[in-house]
């Protein structure tokens, strides 16, 4: 019988971390530019990678959106490729840190739902009016509700349109009575 060969997880998957000692993070234009110092290691195909490096364009992607707004932050290079983990913004203080938030709150915008004014459904999509908490007036259409709503916690939701846009609503318990009554279907 063949021997089988174990393998640690960490012989196969290394994790690079992100910090104020080894990255400078720059606002180039409307885009996040990254210079940064990896680690001395040999890739899969044998040759040496590290050193220092520098991303003309990088993305930032939350890995716990929910639990961690602004903990455990993958950086993504513009091919999506992975370059490193920010463990928490908060440890690159001051500018850098406001402009890593800054980023973030921009890509995973969501206005946040105060009122429900109105529920349609037909032929398969429901067709929402709502009130957001800064007074606007919201129009936006959902195909398969259901799985359009994401249950964060019992009373936390966020919904997603047609379009990809995200809406939130904090807390359903501190809607309207009329406004919970035309969402609590779909609870």
């Amino acid at each position: 019988m063949p021997e089988l060969k174990t393998t640690a997880l960490s012989d196969v998957v290394s994790v690079t971390y992100i910090n104020k000692e080894n990255a400078v993070f720059r606002r180039e234009g409307d885009f996040l530019s990254l210079r940064v110092t990896l680690p001395e290691e040999e890739g899969i195909d044998g040759e040496m990678t590290g050193g220092e490096k520098y991303y003309e364009r990088i993305y930032l992607h939350r890995s716990f959106p929910y639990e961690h707004p602004y903990r455990y932050i993958s950086v993504l290079d513009r091919d999506s490729v992975e370059i490193g983990i920010i463990s928490d913004i908060d440890e690159f203080g001051g500018e850098t840190a406001a402009m890593l938030r800054a980023e973030l709150d921009r890509k995973y915008f969501a206005p946040v739902i105060k009122k429900i004014l109105s529920v349609k459904e037909r032929y398969g999509y429901s067709y929402w009016e709502v009130i957001a908490d800064d007074g606007r007036r919201l129009s936006f259409t959902m195909r398969d509700t259901f799985r359009s709503i994401l249950k964060v916690t019992p009373e936390h939701v966020f919904l997603t349109d047609n379009d990809s846009n995200r809406y939130e609503i904090k807390n359903t318990e501190e809607l309207d009575r009329k406004s919970y009554k035309r969402i609590e279907l779909y609870l």
